[in-house]
């Protein structure tokens, strides 16, 4: 099959061409008389708890499959279900219903649906200062609690505070494990946030929410997250979470190599806005994502697509680069090393976009889903 457009390459930069592929992807040649429609990679979204009344905390194996039927009609072409703090049995018992849904999704490749990658672990390893929409059951990265998380198989991704007593072991043994660790609800100072880097950490969660605040004596981990390093912040790009100022200030410091977008939606994305249990208490959808009675955020409403709009229309980012912050980057993050890139060999993961960036069609291994 061939599309027709202007293409989004790895690098960032824009060619009018055709793009051939099978399953994967054969040739990009480049063409003047190529059409006016962008031809992006499909998203990869490292963090979701849940859309279109799907929470994952509570979702089946065929619930987090329907979810991933909704993603990809938003473009998004793999993801991971983020679990939130909880106690540690009911970790695993979400656990067990994501590694179910990443087994079936990993033999079913033809599936029209977008990938589970694994499983996104946000706590219960975080600070008590920096909870944010968290329950108060968070725990020190050590001891029988631990060695459980550190278990499971399915485990891909997890966030947690580098100032806690047994962090930086925590870190490195999750790393030599094959687990990306991120920096995250954390209250660490710059050097407490340098030293998980040097453990390993790769990532940095929702950068500037949920975080010790930048201050010019006390710079903290968002100074770290916006220094040149092996980590990089993964940003909600809905204009709520971070004002559009602030995600061009970040790409600036960190240039589109070093930023990747997450939606971090909820289960109240794409529903009527009916509350819904959203980590420690009841949420509703209110001036443009969902917060608790006390105002506090607690995720986002968005697609991966919304996010692309806005960085591009708000924060001034190029679609090419914001491209790669919301492909490129989360894949080869967490591995996903032929998904996220329109080169030759890659995944057949496509999102054709008009002009006007509206969702045209999507392709998953080549098939275009309807």
């Amino acid at each position: 099959m061939k599309l027709s457009g202007t293409i989004a390459k790895p690098d960032g930069s824009l060619v009018r061409g055709h793009v051939s592929f099978t399953d994967r992807i054969t040739a990009v040649d480049p063409a003047s008389d190529a059409g006016d429609d962008y031809i992006l990679p499909g998203f990869v979204d490292l963090q979701v708890n849940g859309s279109h009344g799907i929470d994952v905390m509570n979702a089946s194996p065929d619930a987090l499959a329907k979810l991933s039927h909704h993603l990809a009609h938003e473009g998004t072409t793999a993801w991971m279900p983020t679990a939130v703090t909880a106690p540690i049995e009911k970790i695993a018992q979400v656990h067990d219903s994501i590694a179910s849904a990443f087994e079936i999704s990993q033999r079913d490749s033809s599936a029209a649906g977008a990938a589970i990658l694994g499983m996104h672990l946000e706590g219960p390893f975080i600070s008590p200062h920096r909870l944010g929409a968290h329950p108060a059951l968070n725990l020190d990265p050590r001891g029988d609690a631990f060695e459980r998380v550190l278990a499971m198989r399915a485990l891909r991704l997890i966030t947690l505070a580098p100032e806690l007593p047994g962090a930086l072991d925590a870190i490195r043994r999750l790393t030599a494990r094959g687990v990306v660790v991120s920096i995250g609800h954390t209250n660490a100072t710059l050097e407490e946030a340098n030293a998980g880097i040097a453990a390993g950490a790769r990532m940095f969660t929702h950068l500037f929410n949920a975080m010790r605040p930048l201050n010019q004596r006390d710079p903290g981990v968002i100074a770290a997250a916006l220094a040149a390093s092996p980590a990089k912040p993964a940003m909600i790009p809905d204009g709520v979470h971070v004002h559009p100022a602030m995600l061009r200030l970040a790409v600036t410091a960190r240039g589109k190599d070093g930023i990747i977008l997450v939606t971090d939606k909820v289960a109240l994305a794409e529903t009527s806005g009916a509350e819904k249990n959203v980590g420690r208490a009841r949420a509703t959808i209110r001036d443009g994502a969902a917060r608790l009675d006390d105002d506090t955020l607690a995720g986002s409403i968005i697609s991966m697509l919304d996010g692309v709009r806005v960085m591009v229309e708000r924060a001034e980012v190029r679609i090419g680069d914001a491209a790669v912050m919301a492909a490129a980057n989360p894949a080869r993050l967490v591995g996903a090393n032929d998904r996220g890139r329109i080169q030759a060999g890659a995944r057949a993961d496509l999102a054709v976009l008009s002009r006007a960036l509206e969702l045209k069609s999507v392709f998953i291994g080549g098939r275009e889903i309807g």
